[in-house]
């Protein structure tokens, strides 16, 4: 008989899944909300953290960067210049309003430094990293041809599903050495090789046969850039997992929360994502995608 926990996971991926794809296809103010509302509860998340170990994080000033940073990416995508120069003015005025707040309500004694940096942490890791997919989604002509572009955002996430699920399958039925007992001591190095290598292989297979797709996005992968793809991808995914249970340990939690059913909280479910985003875009635009 399945655990109550593996049924809620089922549950929560029956509802997630399409939840995502449709999200991904609408793309434009639901994609930029629906990442502004991840990153509000992700940065709610990291404050709590932060409170645990007697931080006091401006956290309705974190709010309101979390919320935004997609938002705003969404309203400049149309133009660099019209992206570049206001991102740098509203950065600087936040990170004035986080200082003059500190100073007014911390003093000396209520650690502003720690106080504002948290703050900032809080917002760029669990809002600014995920706004990356905004740039993926919202390409040269997405809007115009949105089937080539949905196909693009969803690759990395798909690959890294893939990845993480092979280094569960493995690390469980092979097992061996641990790959990081003190942060995540139920991974083995058998899992990271064996997760990395299914993401290579769905890397390629995906982009050969549904992303080089003749006429859909007016691009061509080759095989080296979709090993690149596949390899990338699947380590940082595995690194940025590790990454979020580096914040967790030092809190003394196992979950981030315990918002989602049987998987923990918003950090939990995303942990991978926030480093396989950028590192996706990034190879996009080096390759000349994005």
């Amino acid at each position: 008989m399945p655990s109550k926990n593996l049924v809620q996971r089922i549950a929560v991926a029956t509802i997630a899944i399409p939840a995502v794809l449709g999200i991904v296809w609408l793309g434009g103010w639901v994609l930029a909300a629906t990442l502004a509302l991840l990153g509000v509860l992700g940065a709610h998340e990291i404050y709590d953290l932060g409170r645990r170990q007697g931080f006091e994080p401006l956290e309705r000033t974190g709010w309101v960067a979390a919320a935004a940073i997609p938002l705003l990416a969404y309203w400049a995508k149309g133009s660099e210049t019209r992206f570049a120069e206001p991102a740098l003015y509203l950065g600087a005025v936040w990170l004035m309003l986080a200082l003059t707040i500190a100073m007014a309500r911390r003093g000396p004694a209520g650690r502003p430094l720690t106080s504002v940096s948290v703050t900032l942490f809080g917002c760029l890791y669990a809002s600014g990293m995920l706004a990356f997919l905004i740039a993926i989604r919202h390409a040269s002509a997405a809007s115009l041809r949105p089937t080539p572009y949905v196909l693009l955002t969803l690759f990395p996430l798909v690959i890294t599903w893939i990845c993480d699920t092979a280094a569960m399958a493995v690390g469980s039925g092979v097992g061996g050495a641990k790959l990081a007992p003190v942060l995540s001591p139920k991974k083995t190095q058998s899992g990271a090789i064996g997760g990395t290598f299914a993401g290579v292989i769905a890397a390629l297979a995906l982009g050969k046969f549904v992303l080089n797709r003749q006429g859909w996005g007016g691009w061509s992968f080759s095989d080296g850039q979709l090993l690149l793809f596949g390899l990338a991808v699947s380590i940082v995914g595995q690194v940025g997992d590790i990454a979020e249970s580096l914040l967790k340990r030092e809190a003394g939690l196992k979950d981030s929360s315990n918002l989602i059913p049987g998987h923990g909280g918003v950090l939990d479910r995303l942990d991978s994502l926030y480093f396989v985003i950028p590192t996706a875009a990034g190879l996009y635009r080096i390759f000349g995608v994005i």
